[in-house]
């Protein structure tokens, strides 16, 4: 596989894994809100083994660079690493939000 296709595909993975993530972080903070706080762990859980699963996607491109294997950045691998930095921030963000909502009850 050519450089650009395999960064291409590494970025396919990893958006797919942040976005899977960020629709079970939004899912956690919506029963949240609702006062729904049973299973709002296990949501944030789901998401946190998905953002591991597309760190390591991404850290295996950093230490490709680390050993000078070069890939060429494409459109999709950028649009990856933006999925997955918003899917960390909104990951901190829910923690404190949902915290937040339970010292209400």
């Amino acid at each position: 596989m050519n450089k650009k296709r395999e960064s291409t595909m590494l970025g396919l993975e990893i958006t797919a894994y942040a976005g899977e993530a960020r629709s079970y972080i939004l899912e956690a903070l919506d029963e949240a809100k609702n006062k729904k706080f049973d299973n709002t762990l296990n949501l944030l859980k789901s998401a946190e083994d998905l953002i591991i699963k597309a760190h390591r996607a991404q850290s295996d491109m950093l230490f490709a660079e680390a050993n000078e294997n070069y890939s060429d950045v494409t459109f999709t691998m950028v649009h990856g690493q933006d999925h997955l930095m918003t899917t960390i921030l909104l990951k901190e963000l829910a923690l404190n939000i949902i915290e937040l909502w339970k010292q209400e009850k």
